[in-house]
């Protein structure tokens, strides 16, 4: 019986990208019932909402999703598309994997970790104040009478939300992942020095987690000090979970690590355990100059792909679409210009040969 995954071409070079990890997936043998549905500045478009509710039900009845990158229209009123998605169903753990393969340009070689990092609350809940607003003149207020502070009147503020629940569920997923990979360490990564009631509290919960986990070494880092210890020597780490802006932020300095996002792959889960809801991603954006061009990079929403197929159960296609694609990145002939060394005077390959050579690889 097929396995029904719902499809999310996206905007921008979203259609190519996922067209190209469907060929992949299709390659595999794997029986996959594509479901094709709308979100971000095309849906906006054509119905009035970037993220529309057949969208949500589609993912909630499959259960798993491969999406391209999407835009958010400034006009349809929400601060993300992608963080109301996320917000939606409920993922609160996001996985990026972020291993330097050979043959991709980088300062670096040994490369191979996992950052998981909380979805739901932190910096990105969305609650902030306007400056100059009768709501932000009231909290400026119970502030300073509550805390003795005096904050200018004139300030926009955002509030940071870090709860003991949210926290102990997306460490748990760390120390669950570490275990079910062969991972050795988790890291926890705050600044808990200065922000002792929020990020306090996440280090408080990470704590009390690891203890559960005895086989699975803990440490933790502020995480100004982990930026510049992933710089100076990144093979000291193994899986890192922090909370939502700082996953961002370090996710993106590790995909620098390995080549960019264009060879970054990434997944979102959620549910009870984060294994009843995913939602896998090109970790990109939308690339709009290079729509219908067939020059953009799909190895992040193909390998994005191969994530997807061990989530369903299919393990030996997942692996065998990672191994295929590290040749490809490996021998060097068929891959996008951004994978070029500056001296590879060889012509670079299109999005879909990239895909077809990694199908000849299988």
């Amino acid at each position: 019986m097929a396995t029904r995954v719902t499809l999310i071409p996206g905007d921008g070079v979203g259609p190519e990208v996922t067209e190209a990890a469907q060929r992949v997936l299709d390659g595999t043998g794997v029986a996959i019932e594509w479901d094709v549905r709308p979100m971000g500045a095309g849906a906006f478009a054509e119905s009035g909402t970037p993220l529309p509710p057949d969208t949500l039900a589609a993912i909630r009845s499959s259960r798993v999703a491969l999406k391209g990158p999407i835009e958010t229209p400034v006009e349809s009123g929400l601060r993300s598309v992608n963080l109301a998605l996320r917000q939606k169903l409920d993922l609160f753990a996001n996985v990026r994997p972020c291993r330097r393969y050979p043959g991709v340009p980088s300062r670096y070689d040994d490369v191979d970790l996992i950052v998981v990092r909380e979805n739901t609350e932190g910096m990105y809940t969305g609650l902030e104040l306007e400056h100059d607003t009768p709501e932000v003149e009231a909290l400026i207020s119970f502030i300073a009478a509550t805390q003795g502070r005096t904050v200018r009147p004139d300030s926009g503020i955002s509030v940071k939300e870090i709860s003991a629940p949210a926290a102990e569920r997306v460490v748990r997923f760390a120390f669950t992942w570490a275990t079910e990979h062969g991972r050795k360490r988790v890291t926890a990564s705050h600044k808990a020095n200065i922000m002792k009631f929020s990020d306090g509290l996440f280090l408080e919960v990470a704590r009390a987690v690891a203890a559960e986990f005895p086989d699975i070494a803990f440490d933790d880092r502020i995480i100004d000090a982990l930026s510049m210890q992933l710089i100076q020597a990144p093979e000291r780490f193994d899986v890192l979970v922090m909370p939502n802006m700082y996953g961002d932020l370090v996710a993106e300095l590790c995909a620098g690590l390995i080549g960019g996002t264009g060879v970054a792959p990434g997944g979102h889960f959620g549910g009870t355990d984060g294994r009843e809801l995913a939602v896998f991603e090109a970790t990109h954006g939308t690339a709009a100059r290079l729509t219908g061009t067939n020059r953009a990079d799909p190895i992040g929403v193909i390998l994005s792909a191969a994530m997807l197929l061990r989530h369903i159960g299919e393990q030996e296609a997942g692996d065998r679409v990672e191994a295929a694609t590290a040749e490809v990145l490996a021998d060097g002939t068929s891959v996008t210009f951004d994978l070029r060394e500056p001296e590879d005077d060889r012509p670079a390959a299109g999005t879909f040969g990239v895909a077809d050579a990694i199908v000849a690889r299988l």
